[in-house]
């Protein structure tokens, strides 16, 4: 397992950990989905309800996966343990990253554009100058656009052990 792996999945388990109690439950989830569906400019009520459900099934996938004592709660170790197993965990990070993707695009274009991007990934919590970073890594277009299975096959990439030098380590520590 490569150290930038570990590294954008603690970041990530910082920005759902919304109360900020060191442990992912339930409410961290609905907190995390109210979010970002609010960030999400132009999208319908499909679009929406479709991310809610993927927060959702995020969260009883680490619980079913993880949380053998039933206590309700997810440590960072046992989230680790969960999202770098792709084979445990990719059907999970699939549905999310096509949830969001789709809130991108609510013209359903094929494009997202930075600023509804950058809305969307702040509502997540990452920071402004990481998700210009990011956005510019995934090539945007002359109209300052990406493809949205840029950004799907980009969110897949970020939860991928073995991967490294890939536009998601923009996203941890300090914008490059």
């Amino acid at each position: 397992m490569r150290t930038e792996a570990i590294d954008r999945v603690t970041l990530v388990f910082s920005l759902f950990d919304a109360d900020g109690n060191g442990r992912l439950d339930p409410e961290d989830f609905e907190l995390m989905a109210s979010r970002v569906t609010a960030a999400a400019e132009g999208s319908g009520e499909g679009a929406r309800a479709r991310m809610s459900a993927a927060f959702q099934r995020y969260w009883e996938t680490l619980e079913g996966e993880l949380d053998a004592n039933g206590d309700g709660r997810i440590t960072l170790e046992e989230y680790r343990a969960c999202v770098l197993a792709p084979e445990r965990f990719a059907g999970t990070v699939r549905e999310f990253a096509e949830a969001l993707a789709a809130l991108g695009d609510p013209d359903g274009d094929g494009v997202i554009e930075r600023p509804l991007f950058t809305a969307l990934m702040r509502a997540i919590g990452f920071a402004g100058p990481n998700i210009d970073a990011l956005f510019d890594a995934f090539g945007p277009d002359g109209e300052d656009r990406i493809a949205v299975a840029t950004w799907v096959a980009g969110i897949e990439d970020f939860y991928a052990p073995d991967k490294a030098g890939i536009p998601g380590d923009h996203l941890v520590g300090a914008a490059v």
